[in-house]
């Protein structure tokens, strides 16, 4: 007992202070995209067919990436011979529909919180079956992550049950492979209503990589309602936070400039 309060006392509080500030995210941090479009050369479309995923669309010099399905791999910044293409800093990523991962130059509309009476279900108190539909269980780690001391996810009430029978709800990870959809679609009907879908990564959200197999269903939206997309291969464990505490409207009176 004596160790253990002498290396509690040795190793001081660990865990974030977010959302009362900032999170301090290091330099090869890849954020939100930010694609210049007046450096874009003429006619020139070396982004669009580097990209593994075809995230990006040029049609008449307009440049339109599609966030749901990038990887950030850098593969589009270094073809770019204008330099028009960065990664920012910015870790907020999630949004509540499919059509708002589509960017054309605005900004991305972030996600908006429940509605009044969901949060009352759910803003205290948020119990999330994880399901790995197909991952390569790299959005499944940074999942696992969040439960560590240094995030804590379990002091905003929110936590990953064993059972969906006990579950609010479904976090979605993995490409939704055809031999995932039989086990996904039943831990669907098990959650009590009501309840709610999250897809978290690429791959869940349009099928990433693997997008046009016939063994994947091309994102879970085409079997399930979604109320989260959390974009990302995988997104970091502060952009999944930042959507979760969006979604419960926790962050509503918190917003700061980044």
């Amino acid at each position: 007992m004596p160790n253990a309060l002498f290396a509690r006392l040795e190793q001081k509080h660990r865990t974030i202070a977010y959302p009362d500030q900032e999170p301090t995210l290091p330099d090869r941090f890849r954020g939100l995209p930010v694609i210049d479009a007046s450096k874009c050369g003429e006619g020139c479309r070396d982004c669009a067919a580097a990209c593994p995923t075809d995230a990006i669309a040029i049609d008449r010099e307009r440049v339109r990436l599609d966030l749901g399905r990038c990887l950030f791999c850098d593969d589009c910044r270094s073809a770019c011979p204008e330099g028009a293409i960065t990664y920012s800093q910015d870790y907020r990523l999630s949004v509540r529909t499919r059509e708002d991962l589509m960017m054309e130059g605005e900004t991305l509309k972030l996600a908006a919180a429940l509605d009044e009476k969901s949060r009352r279900l759910f803003g205290r108190s948020l119990k999330l079956r994880q399901v790995s539909a197909g991952g390569c269980n790299a959005c499944e780690a940074d999942l696992n992550v969040l439960g560590t001391i240094v995030f804590d996810l379990g002091r905003f009430g929110i936590q990953f049950v064993a059972s969906p029978r006990h579950a609010d709800g479904l976090v979605v990870t993995g490409a939704i492979t055809e031999n995932m959809r039989s086990a996904l679609l039943t831990a669907y009907e098990a959650v009590p209503a009501p309840k709610i879908v999250i897809a978290v990564g690429a791959c869940a959200i349009s099928g990433g990589p693997y997008a046009g197999n016939p063994e994947i269903h091309d994102g879970i939206g085409s079997l399930l309602p979604v109320d989260l997309y959390i974009p990302g291969c995988p997104p970091h464990p502060m952009t999944i936070l930042d959507g979760l505490l969006r979604l419960l409207g926790r962050l509503e009176n918190r917003e700061k400039t980044i």
